[in-house]
């Protein structure tokens, strides 16, 4: 049978003839547009006065703004209802005196630069709070009064990004859209023990513009997060320009087609905003999935001639323009320049008795929303039976550990295994460890523990894996952010979770901002194990583009952070134990080959790890000349053990110590000198050549004295593909090629 080809004259016939063949009908969640609908009054609720608040907030920011002289008009005064419509209608189970109460609902600023309305929202309410005669608790480290908006983005004052130390807020944020991946992360968290917290994200339109915001929108459809409620300030601008300009499809598709549900409203009717996080709360579409409220708002709203422009988004208006605007809004203020606290005074007169006794009545409904402690704790435990109800940052190394994480000496096991026993042990020993990988759980061995209690979704709400696919970026701000939160009971949720080592630095600012969270608000130090596996030269079939370099350095130069690079299967447990011990996040370097287990001097020498550098083999002479070299990576340290031999026969006493954790070893040089000279000694590392199989200066604590970067030998170059043994021949860090790069150095600069 012969068929006649279809020509493009045809294909026109088609469009007249056939019409369907060319239409596709919109497939995702559920949609509801509250636009312009007639509401009905809700009791307790004067929507007409919460209209002059719009006013004393807006007035607020910009009198921060002109004292400051910088900062992010734009978004904060076009979310001033949304924040009214959330923290001000008894809607946010929230307790201004306590604002960290675990029972709380939780409250996310994505739009992190958005900070002059976070702290003037606030400072209305503590303001009133302070004028009733309410005792704050001491659990209010960080409450903002109108005072301190006149300190706003100096050293001593109020940050210009969004930091979780203070009330209403839950993530430290900033960048774009991160902080939309924290939110999903941790509705998961609680609706995976069983609580019925509410997590809301509040995010401009311009940050869907980036990445990790789509791959976050995958994930958590598919997850069953409905109770992420994410307000969305669609005000049509980013800082360039019209969002048109990179987002020319229709918005609403954006997040419709990717199967979230959407409810549109005027994002200046605090009615409607009310009505939309109140359906949203009661999870209206009944479909298991998240809801985004867009809010159709003006940017920079009531910002005089810079309202309705990108140009609002952080320019701040003449001092006469300023004035101008303040008069519109109804405000008498002082007209001298750098006087922001009288400006801010005189506005908070205009409150009344009246306002004081409204704010405080809603204010107390949010409290009453959130249950006590106890009776949270005990619908964790009813969620979760027979599950141990203990965080895992607590568990602490067994004297004896148990059979599935002892490795025999002389067996063939990978790094990455030891870590997948690990993570397994982990989860069947804690009910609050969250495991995800990016695609490569079954290869980087995060399924060990995934397998436990399965992957997370609509039908499995209490599972404990998480799927992300190929998105490293959101993978990595979303598991790094859960471990930030506390749940009722004192519970913390930990996180293991990575990719191979050239993909994770996809994943570097989000944890960047993780490790800059814990930095600023301790008390909720979160912990977290990043993998960054199949390291080094040991993937060369792959070539270049998987042959990691440089990856580790990068995580070794962020505050807050350590690498761990385990030799072998014991090393990775003890380092891991550790870890947890210490509480501080780590990067995991792991590898893909099986290596043999080390046979060891010591049954310590694995613990020995822990202190980042430990001597693996002491001078076996008492020769005059010496050689002494600082491994790191598995590999090298086989084909230097054949070098050290080489040296002893050439009249070197030599001397190796294998390095594990650069930043560990620096703290013990500066806490515990004697221990750490027992290791290597100041006169050694004046001599020290290190090896690393990646890039040189990553072991640079280990050396001082001169001639440093020719006593670094690593790879500075891409490099090609072939098996393992041919790409370390190539990058000259095989037996011969280490033997011919080392008695270079200790002829020639040493």
């Amino acid at each position: 049978m012969s068929y006649q080809p279809i020509n493009a004259e045809k294909i026109k016939e088609l469009m007249v003839g056939e019409p369907e063949r060319f239409f596709y009908q919109l497939n995702g969640g559920g949609y509801l547009n509250l636009q312009k609908l007639d509401l009905e009054d809700v009791e307790g609720i004067n929507f007409e006065m919460m209209q002059k608040y719009t006013k004393i907030i807006r007035a607020m920011i910009f009198a921060t703004l002109e004292n400051s002289q910088n900062g992010h008009p734009g978004g904060s005064s076009s979310k001033v209802e949304q924040w009214l419509a959330l923290t001000l209608t008894g809607l946010l189970a929230f307790d201004p005196l306590n604002p960290k109460n675990p029972g709380r609902d939780r409250l996310v600023w994505s739009a992190g630069h958005c900070t002059p309305l976070l702290y003037a929202g606030q400072a209305l309410y503590y303001e009133v709070l302070r004028r009733t005669g309410r005792q704050f608790s001491q659990a209010v480290t960080k409450n903002v009064f109108f005072e301190d908006l006149a300190r706003f983005r100096r050293i001593d004052g109020l940050s210009g990004h969004a930091e979780s130390s203070i009330p209403y807020n839950d993530f430290s944020s900033g960048p774009s859209g991160h902080g939309f991946s924290v939110g999903g992360g941790m509705a998961l968290v609680h609706k995976s023990c069983g609580l019925d917290t509410s997590v809301f994200v509040l995010m401009g339109d311009a940050e869907s513009e980036e990445g990790m915001t789509y791959e976050a929108r995958n994930m958590l459809a598919s997850s069953g997060a409905d109770n992420l409620i994410v307000s969305l300030d669609y005000n049509r601008f980013g800082l360039d320009g019209e969002i048109k300009e990179v987002i020319s499809s229709d918005y609403v598709s954006h997040w419709l087609s990717l199967n979230w549900n959407v409810i549109e409203v005027d994002g200046h009717n605090i009615k409607e905003l009310y009505y939309a996080y109140r359906l949203a709360k009661e999870k209206v579409f009944n479909n298991s999935l998240p809801i985004v409220v867009i809010a159709h708002t003006v940017k920079g709203k009531d910002y005089g001639p810079l309202e309705n422009s990108e140009l609002s988004h952080g320019k701040i208006l003449s001092h006469e323009e300023y004035i101008s605007v303040q008069n519109k809004l109804g405000f008498d203020i002082s007209g001298e320049k750098d006087n922001a606290f009288v400006d801010l005074e005189n506005i908070l007169k205009t409150l009344t008795e009246e306002d004081e006794k409204y704010v405080l009545k809603i204010l107390d409904l949010g409290v009453q929303k959130i249950l006590p402690e106890n009776k949270l704790v005990e619908k964790i435990k009813s969620k979760l039976s027979g599950r141990p109800f203990f965080s895992a940052i607590n568990l602490k190394r067994p004297e004896q550990l148990p059979a599935e994480l002892i490795f025999e000496p002389g067996s063939s096991v990978s790094t990455r295994q030891a870590f997948g026993a690990f993570a397994k042990w982990l989860m069947q020993n804690s009910a609050f460890v969250y495991a995800g990988a990016g695609d490569l759980s079954s290869s980087i061995m995060t399924s060990e523990a995934e397998k436990i209690y399965g992957i997370i979704s609509a039908k499995n709400p209490y599972g404990r894996g998480l799927r992300f696919g190929i998105a490293e970026n959101n993978m990595s701000m979303m598991m790094s952010g859960m471990a930030a939160d506390i749940l009722p009971g004192g519970f913390r949720p930990i996180t293991v979770f990575g990719t191979y080592g050239v993909f994770l630095n996809m994943g570097v600012n989000s944890i960047r901002l993780s490790t800059i969270n814990n930095a600023v608000h301790k008390e909720n130090s979160g912990f977290f194990i990043a993998v960054s596996s199949h390291d080094g030269l040991d993937t060369g079939e792959d070539g270049p583009t998987h042959q990691g370099l440089d990856n580790l350095s990068i995580f070794k130069s962020m505050p807050g952070i350590k690498v761990f690079k385990p030799n072998d299967a014991n090393e990775t447990v003890e380092m891991l134990f550790y870890a947890l011990e210490n509480g501080d996040p780590i990067v995991l370097s792991l590898a893909r080959p099986s290596f043999q287990v080390l046979k060891r001097e010591s049954e310590n020498q694995a613990k020995q790890a822990c202190l980042g550098a430990y001597v693996f083999q002491d001078y076996k002479s008492n020769k005059k000349k010496k050689a002494i070299l600082v491994v790191s990576g598995m590999k090298n340290l086989l084909n230097t053990q054949e070098v050290a031999i080489k040296l002893e026969k050439d009249g070197y006493a030599t001397k190796l110590v294998v390095a594990t954790s650069p930043e560990l070893f620096a703290e013990l040089l500066q806490n515990n000198p004697e221990k750490a000279e027992k290791i290597i000694s100041e006169e050694e590392r004046d001599i020290a050549i290190t090896i690393n199989n990646g890039y040189p200066e990553f072991l640079s604590e280990f050396l001082s004295g001169e001639n440093l970067s020719q006593r670094m030998i690593g790879i500075k170059n891409y490099l090609k593909s072939g098996t393992m043994e041919e790409v370390y021949e190539y990058a000259g860090l095989s037996a011969s090629g280490l033997y011919s790069k080392i008695k270079n150095i200790l002829e020639n600069y040493l």
